[in-house]
């Protein structure tokens, strides 16, 4: 069955609601749901998304806050001369004051509170992908070099394989000395190969445990294959689902917050309304009075023109930003698409010649070296060319398995595939 890796965010996500147990043996093989489940609980990232979310909650709330009410207290008529000395004929004011918001401002800000609110909660599915889409591809650099050590390990067996036959022929004097120092030449070449992709394996292991919050690797291996593949749907389709991204559709809550923004600028220059009331005592008479005082503003100097300029430009700005953001991501899933594709035609022409011919050949000269028709040149040459197509493949199918998991991270989906059985 297809590797359900390659990111296969549905089977991933029905894992990540069971609890992960945080106590690793070093010696434990690792699945790619264990991974995601992993990365997502440790991914510092998420979490600073999800306090965007509660910064963005904090500030919607303030924004729908009544305005506070003023108290204030006068004292007129005292601390003077002659009939003023003192405060025999003080006047004195206890007056309170609310200021009323009109024309639907409290609403707007309320409105562009909320559209923050959405805008990071879709972010936060946005990083979620990402830390995904990140996550498996670690797992597969991971899981690919893995397979690359194994086919080094399987050429130098058999080279070392040709020692006793080498050994025998030297010693009836078939070939020559010299060919044995070659053949621990071959071998020691392949062993260098598979130092510098252990050293490979090493960081990439270390970027997977670190994706997954620890330091150095807690797993011995991870498990999965890639041996599988499927055809891909046309790239008409990927381009539509690309349109689900979390990335563009938090422009939407981006473009409301603006336009709210706007609105909220339109309607500043509209006067709002400050009622007073007030009891003022005069000392003189010892008299009581009521204060009343409505205070409006008169727009005639500031109607607020620069703040809605710079709105509706930042209202139009939201539109090219989100087709920028969309070409960025049609970029990357193009690129993707192609090595994807590209994959599938290498693999073809890997499978269905390069490898069975090369194994043919090389079969055949093993053979004949052992009845003296082949030089061991020829058959080190031929198994360099088994390996080098063994190779090929797993560059192949790495490259393909990392292409769908770039595409998922994208689409928001499963990259849905049409299955292939194992050749």
């Amino acid at each position: 069955m297809f590797f359900k890796s390659a990111a296969r965010f549905a089977c991933a996500m029905a894992l990540l609601s069971s609890p992960w147990l945080t106590a690793v043996s070093h010696s434990q093989t690792i699945t790619l749901g264990a991974a995601l489940q992993r990365a997502l609980a440790a991914s510092p990232r998420l979490t600073a998304a999800e306090r965007d979310i509660g910064i963005a909650r904090g500030q919607r709330i303030q924004a729908g806050a009544l305005l506070n009410p003023e108290l204030s207290y006068e004292q007129d008529n005292s601390f003077g001369s002659g009939i003023y000395r003192g405060t025999k004929s003080a006047e004195t004011t206890l007056q309170i004051s609310q200021l009323f918001e009109l024309f639907g401002k409290r609403e707007a800000r309320i409105a562009a509170g909320q559209a923050v609110v959405e805008a990071t909660t879709v972010e936060r599915q946005a990083v979620r992908l990402q830390i995904l889409s990140e996550t498996a591809i670690a797992f597969l650099n991971v899981l690919g070099l893995q397979r690359r050590i194994q086919i080094l390990d399987d050429q130098v067996a058999a080279i070392d394989r040709l020692s006793p036959l080498l050994q025998r022929r030297v010693d009836a004097g078939a070939s020559s000395p010299a060919e044995t120092g070659r053949a621990e030449v071959a071998s020691a070449l392949v062993k260098a190969d598979r130092e510098r992709t252990k050293a490979a394996l090493a960081s990439a292991r270390r970027e997977l445990a670190v994706l997954m919050g620890d330091t150095s690797p807690k797993f011995g291996t991870v498990s999965g294959r890639l041996d599988t593949t499927g055809r891909p749907p046309s790239f008409q389709v990927v381009i539509a689902a690309i349109d689900a991204n979390p990335q563009l559709v938090r422009w939407n809550a981006v473009y409301a917050q603006r336009n709210a923004e706007l609105l909220l600028a339109r309607l500043r220059p509209y006067p709002d309304v400050r009622l007073s009331a007030g009891w003022r005592h005069f000392n003189e008479t010892n008299d009581d009075a009521v204060r009343l005082w409505v205070s409006v503003p008169i727009p005639v100097f500031d109607q607020n023109q620069g703040n809605i300029l710079s709105a509706q430009e930042n209202l139009a700005k939201t539109r090219a930003e989100r087709e920028a953001n969309r070409k960025t991501l049609l970029v990357v899933a193009g690129r993707a698409y192609d090595t994807l594709q590209g994959s599938l035609r290498e693999l073809t022409i890997l499978r269905e010649i390069a490898i069975p011919k090369s194994r043919q050949a090389s079969e055949a000269i093993f053979e004949g070296y052992g009845q003296g028709r082949f030089t061991l040149l020829e058959v080190l040459d031929a198994q360099a060319s088994v390996v080098q197509a063994q190779l090929r493949e797993q560059e192949a199918l790495q490259n393909f398995h990392v292409a769908v998991a770039t595409i998922e991270g994208l689409v928001g989906n499963p990259f849905a595939l049409a299955r292939e059985s194992a050749r």
